[in-house]
């Protein structure tokens, strides 16, 4: 698995990219406009030597030999010879389903594909292929490079061999891998999505500011973020997709998406991304989104 192809250079698959190129693989890394690869290219670069001067690490990357390890384009004719594909693609089936079929076309025959999903069945993303058996689904947590711990998923079809490489692969990047069954939302997020949605209601029905719903899970039960700021970091047009895939799975009203989080989607309030979500990141005071 010397050559890996990433699909999609946003914040999650620029992470899984510079993590495989860190580790010493060669990658391909795949969007759909140079604008978007360079920046990625520029924010990668930066963090790696953000990394070795804060000493982040204990054998700190040479920035410019792990961007060299990527190639950053456009073409999907660049994945001829990939080993394996992670997907990252934007979490919508209408968007993913145009990918797969691309993918089992240009890669080789051999190549395994992981999907980098929060919320979509496996089994369903791996009808879209003629390999389902060579598809699972690997659910990175952001940010990529600083998460040791990932959801792997066997589909319907998966084989163990398929499931041993990607261990394999995922080893390399020093993570460790959970594996649990195919379910929209897997385990981490038919509990998270819930979590920060029902937090979301509780600023949206004025029953406490985002500032104070935080503080109750940092200051009472010890957790390092809240759920809103972990919204802003994932990205709340990301939030309100996944919740809209459990709602759509399930088809269970718990699961009914929180008017404030389509309405901030609609405003363009995406979180981190944007400077702003449910705080403010364009200066050093962290205000509430109401």
């Amino acid at each position: 698995m010397s050559r890996v192809g990433v699909i999609g250079a946003g914040i999650m698959g620029g992470g899984v990219a510079q993590s495989l190129s860190t580790a010493g693989h060669d990658v391909v890394l795949i969007d759909v406009s140079k604008d978007i690869l360079d920046s990625t290219a520029l924010r990668i670069r930066t963090e790696l030597r953000l990394s070795r001067l804060l000493g982040a690490t204990k054998d700190p990357v040479d920035a410019d030999r792990a961007l060299r390890a990527i190639t950053f384009t456009t073409a999907y004719a660049a994945l001829h010879d990939v080993d394996f594909v992670i997907e990252n693609v934007t979490e919508s089936w209408e968007i993913k389903q145009r990918v797969y079929p691309v993918l089992d076309d240009v890669c080789p025959p051999h190549c395994v594909f992981a999907a980098n999903t929060s919320a979509l069945p496996i089994t369903r993303l791996a009808s879209l292929t003629r390999r389902a058996p060579q598809v699972l689904g690997i659910h990175f947590m952001n940010p990529v490079p600083m998460k040791p711990v990932v959801e792997l998923i066997p589909g319907h079809h998966t084989t163990p061999a398929t499931v041993a490489t990607a261990e394999e692969l995922l080893a390399t990047m020093g993570k460790t891998a959970i594996v649990v069954k195919d379910s929209p939302g897997f385990v981490s997020n038919r509990v998270l999505m819930l979590t920060i949605n029902e937090a979301a209601f509780l600023v949206h029905e004025g029953v406490a500011t985002a500032e104070q719903v935080d503080a109750v899970f940092t200051s009472c039960f010890g957790h390092p973020m809240g759920p809103l700021a972990t919204a802003d970091l994932i990205g709340v047009d990301t939030i309100l997709r996944s919740v809209e895939v459990l709602h759509d799975s399930f088809n269970d009203s718990k699961y009914r998406p929180c008017p404030l989080l389509k309405k901030m989607v609609d405003a363009g309030l995406h979180g981190r991304k944007t400077q702003q979500g449910f705080f403010s990141y364009g200066s050093h005071d962290r205000e509430a989104d109401r």
